[in-house]
């Protein structure tokens, strides 16, 4: 019990050290990458909307 229980406190600091290291983004960096991930998301969910209506409209032709 006393060996998990010093691994996991070993863990968690050795996390926290390395957290340290880490260069957060600035506001400006954060804003655009947000805005270029949601544009990514909206572009392809716009692609796969568009493609699903297409194969429905021609799985409805085959079933007529």
């Amino acid at each position: 019990m006393k060996k998990s229980f010093k691994s996991a406190m070993s863990f968690f600091s050795e996390s926290w050290s390395e957290l340290r290291k880490v260069k957060w983004p600035g506001r400006k960096e954060l804003t655009s990458y947000t805005i270029v991930v949601m544009g990514t998301v909206i572009g392809v969910g716009l692609y796969f909307t568009v493609l699903d209506v297409i194969i429905s409209h021609l799985v409805e032709l085959v079933i007529r």
